[in-house]
């Protein structure tokens, strides 16, 4: 039996960009290596991502407020507001998060915030959307949203790819791979008095086992990489390191140091100027 890959799912609200926009993964060196070695794009589950950011894949409590005529301290109404964001939070445990970047050219912050010593997989948008098209899973792609001012539904994908103005920075590109539960419930956030808590309580009511952290999905990695920048801050060890990298299985990828100048301010002065 031959089994054919679906094509990326476009859905509501989808944004992209050119065909031919530059996209870069931002990588430690660790997670850089395992990429390499074995041709394994890395899917992070949503909800892990809360330990970043604790709204992430989930609507502001003033949309929800908003959009279900909610009103601030009432009681009942801040019951089903914890309701309504604990059920996306579990939700969200079925989408599982690869992270680019539409590359402008102001890399520092996330050199700064992703891989100091690591590296850029350099690619480009029509590329991925090729590789992620040859699998079965259901995956979409496309550009998050900074901000509420274009959110006009309530479903958990418009969530995901909606983030707060604080992270524009980061000018993210998502690939979001459906493996939903089979037979979750969505009740998780609820203990023994029936209380409705804002988060799902997984030392309660844990996950299944078969609910992993992560899914890994093999690409060609030739169709896909373009080029590898890394860090300005990297060491020359890190550098032949990543030469080496880019040369095994013939790949010959170019490879390049980024934004690296004597007047690249280091990791501490940037964080001397209050950057986390």
């Amino acid at each position: 039996m031959i089994l054919w890959g679906m094509p990326v799912v476009p859905y509501h609200t989808q944004l992209e960009p050119p065909e031919d926009a530059v996209i870069w993964r931002f990588l430690d060196m660790d997670k850089f290596r395992d990429l390499m070695a074995n041709q394994e794009l890395y899917f992070r589950r949503t909800d892990l991502f809360k330990k970043d950011d604790p709204n992430e894949g989930l609507a502001t409590d003033e949309y929800v407020r908003e959009v279900r005529g909610l009103v601030k301290y009432a009681l009942h109404d801040e019951l089903t507001l914890n309701n309504d964001q604990a059920f996306t939070r579990q939700n969200s445990a079925g989408y599982y998060l690869s992270c680019w970047s539409l590359y402008d050219g102001k890399t520092l912050r996330m050199w700064f915030r992703y891989a100091q010593d690591g590296v850029a997989v350099c690619s480009r948008y029509d590329l991925l959307k090729s590789a992620l098209g040859g699998m079965l899973d259901e995956i979409h792609l496309g550009k998050v949203r900074y901000g509420n001012e274009e959110m006009t539904g309530y479903n958990t994908l418009q969530c995901i790819y909606t983030k707060g103005p604080s992270f524009i920075w980061e000018n993210e590109v998502r690939a979001v791979l459906c493996s939903n539960d089979p037979v979750a419930g969505q009740n998780r956030h609820y203990g023994q008095n029936n209380f409705p808590h804002r988060e799902p309580l997984d030392k309660v009511n844990p996950l299944h086992k078969w609910v992993h952290d992560c899914k890994r999905r093999r690409i060609d990695l030739k169709s896909v990489v373009t080029g590898i920048c890394v860090s300005p801050w990297a060491t020359d060890e890190t550098f032949k390191e990543v030469e080496h990298w880019a040369k095994v299985r013939n790949y010959d990828f170019p490879v390049r140091y980024d934004q690296k100048s004597t007047l690249t301010p280091t990791p501490e002065e940037l964080r001397e100027r209050g950057w986390r």
